[in-house]
């Protein structure tokens, strides 16, 4: 619309049209295509070249909830498996602050300037609001985020137990096939859920800090029953008193428990992650442990154990899904929910009917 200003009356006065609206989208943008679907062969042998943005896009696969994803990550797993088995799994857990990340940096880069490969699968809460992650654990890994021979994976815990991600151990899997033969998963924290962490690793690290309180705290929790070695971080300048004293009530509180199923005695160090102190005597404890439990052959035993305890838990999985995505199960479960909610029926053999109306859906 012409401006009014312009009109011929008004001398000395002009206004200019002004400048279109312009598109919000950049009209240079090309459409990015969407990456081919690999077949489960190309993935196998990406995953054996240790092609890292293969391995990568095969634990989205096993990340993902898609049925078709699933299938071809099953498929991946099952032809993977023979090139695994020959990595040590190490499962690192803490309060939140004890430094975690920081000590994985350390400790990462200990372990490639021996000459290994390192796999760190990196556990991050999800909000129990929206489900969401940070993801942020890899920022805090710098130094070994830059390695060559390092693979950094931060996943959501998805609410799974423990602060495990659900497919963290076929995740494993992947990595050693790729050839990564020292593993780390890095817990959100100490919680009673922990034995989920124990079911997929083969040495179980706790780290704490001295002067925060009761040292003695994580006997509360069970947390101490199932490590096989504790650290106390923080072990540099006014704070070495401190750390030796908790190490040593840590000592005399592994007294009071029974033997591990390993007949192992776990060892209490103390260490700097930041400043790097101590890395080697912690690292010297993880050897001799590997070194003992390899020679009794409770490492073997451990590992048969572990696999049997995830196919009981897959198949306790399958069972739940099938029974909630059951659409006559959901309809019963609203109608009972209903009756209970307004006090007509207990919740106890509201349950007992919507299962037995499951079974005997299986059986027809």
């Amino acid at each position: 619309m012409e401006h009014p200003e312009n009109d011929s009356k008004y001398k000395g006065l002009q206004v200019n049209s002004g400048v279109k609206s312009q598109p919000t989208v950049n009209p240079y943008l090309r459409p990015r295509r969407a990456p081919r679907q690999m077949t489960p062969a190309e993935y196998v042998e990406g995953i054996r070249k240790c092609d890292v943005s293969v391995l990568g896009r095969a634990v989205t696969l096993v990340e993902s909830t898609n049925d078709a994803h699933q299938a071809i990550a099953q498929e991946v797993i099952e032809k993977c498996l023979p090139f695994t088995g020959n990595s040590r799994r190490i499962g690192i857990t803490g309060v939140p602050g004890a430094g975690k990340s920081t000590s994985i940096d350390a400790f990462g880069l200990h372990v490639l300037g021996k000459g290994s490969k390192l796999a760190v699968l990196a556990i991050d809460p999800s909000s129990e609001r929206t489900k969401g992650s940070i993801l942020g654990d890899k920022t805090r890994m710098e130094r070994l985020s830059q390695q060559k021979n390092a693979f950094i994976r931060p996943s959501p815990s998805a609410g799974s137990l423990g602060g495990v991600a659900r497919k963290t151990r076929e995740t494993i899997v992947l990595c050693e096939a790729a050839g990564y033969d020292t593993i780390f998963v890095e817990t959100v924290g100490v919680g009673q859920s922990e034995t989920a962490v124990q079911s997929m690793v083969d040495f179980f690290l706790l780290i704490q800090l001295a002067g925060t309180g009761d040292e003695l705290q994580g006997i509360k929790r069970g947390i101490m029953e199932m490590a096989d070695g504790i650290v106390i971080n923080k072990a540099d300048g006014d704070n070495i008193p401190k750390a030796e004293l908790a190490a040593a009530q840590f000592r005399n509180a592994l007294h009071l428990f029974p033997p591990t199923p390993s007949k192992w005695v776990p060892e209490v160090l103390c260490y700097s992650g930041y400043y790097e102190l101590g890395i080697d005597k912690v690292w010297d404890m993880i050897d001799r442990y590997f070194d003992f439990v390899k020679a009794s052959g409770y490492f073997e035993r451990k590992r048969n154990e572990q696999a049997r305890y995830w196919m009981l838990e897959t198949i306790n999985e399958q069972l739940k899904s099938s029974f909630y995505h059951q659409p006559q199960v959901k309809e019963l479960l609203e109608q009972k929910e209903l009756r209970v909610l307004n006090n007509e029926q207990s919740s106890f053999t509201a349950a007992k009917d919507v299962l037995d109306f499951y079974f005997d859906t299986l059986r027809k």
